[in-house]
């Protein structure tokens, strides 16, 4: 009984934050997103009309399609990229501490500023490399939806792979050595170990990481914002990016909640997709 006390008493203060700032919040934007309010008041209920709005709207549908293609190209490379350097870094090598630090440092450092940082590569440093050499793809960099695409995706890849790096390591670290020696003795070669050992015994972590690097992916604001801007036209922008214009440019309060929801629901539904044929595919491993 007195654990049972301890227990509520100490999950009390997380749960009452979690539905000041959360739930409370999320409940009061899904019921004005139905109406004409205006960050004060709201005097009119619109019903439907603010969602039949929305995918009528260009901009916004673009911005969904450029942050799908955005996330399904950026989970793919971090998945590769961390499970990558994650295989580097178990290796017996002295320095492994050192590239573990290295690697996870990028993390550490603020999306506005990385955009800043990165900005300035791709403008001043391509351009520059660009017009000595000759090499006209790489001048002006983020002028294009092309290359402003990519650029988001680099950036990124390079500010995140260190941290699904520590996830990877975390079960690659835990893998019974027995087995590893096992299949060597068997005769497997690298390569054979990897696919069928290593990986079936990572498949919980890529779950993990496939979650949050979706997530991470479809809610990205800051780089977008100090990277490229949404520009040139609003052709690399995001839909997080897209729905605070239309909150706080526009003033279109409840129609911003209203593509808020959708955005959360699009998010939802696919996160929780991906993670149950995972788990499904790691019990038929």
């Amino acid at each position: 009984q007195n654990r049972s006390l301890w227990f509520w008493l100490f999950l009390t203060p997380v749960i009452l934050g979690l539905g000041i700032v959360v739930v409370i919040p999320f409940v009061y934007g899904f019921v004005f997103s139905f109406t004409n309010w205006n960050g004060l008041v709201a005097t009119e209920f619109l019903g439907l009309q603010n969602y039949i709005n929305l995918f009528q709207e260009d901009e916004f549908m673009n911005s969904i399609v450029f942050t799908v293609q955005f996330a399904v190209v950026t989970v793919i490379l971090l998945n590769i990229f961390g499970l990558g350097l994650a295989l580097i870094v178990t290796r017996n090598i002295k320095t492994n501490n050192l590239l573990r630090t290295v690697f996870f440092m990028p993390n550490l450092i603020g999306g506005l500023i990385l955009g800043f940082i990165w900005q300035f590569i791709f403008v001043s440093v391509f351009g520059d490399i660009g017009s000595r050499f000759g090499i006209e793809g790489m001048q002006g960099w983020l002028s294009t939806t092309n290359t402003g695409f990519w650029g988001l995706v680099i950036l990124t890849a390079w500010q995140m792979a260190g941290y699904i790096m520590i996830i990877y390591i975390a079960y690659l670290e835990n893998i019974p050595k027995d087995l590893i020696e096992a299949a060597k003795i068997d005769g497997a070669n690298g390569i054979q170990r990897f696919k069928n050992v290593t990986f079936p015994l990572v498949a919980p972590a890529f779950t993990v990481s496939m979650f949050l690097t979706l997530s991470m992916a479809f809610k990205i604001y800051d780089q977008n914002l100090s990277l490229t801007n949404g520009g040139p036209f609003n052709s690399t922008q995001m839909v997080a990016m897209e729905i605070v214009r239309t909150a706080f440019s526009d003033n279109q309060m409840a129609y911003a909640q209203s593509k808020a929801v959708i955005f959360f629901l699009i998010v939802a539904v696919i996160a929780l997709t991906q993670v149950y044929y995972n788990k499904k595919r790691e019990v038929e491993m």
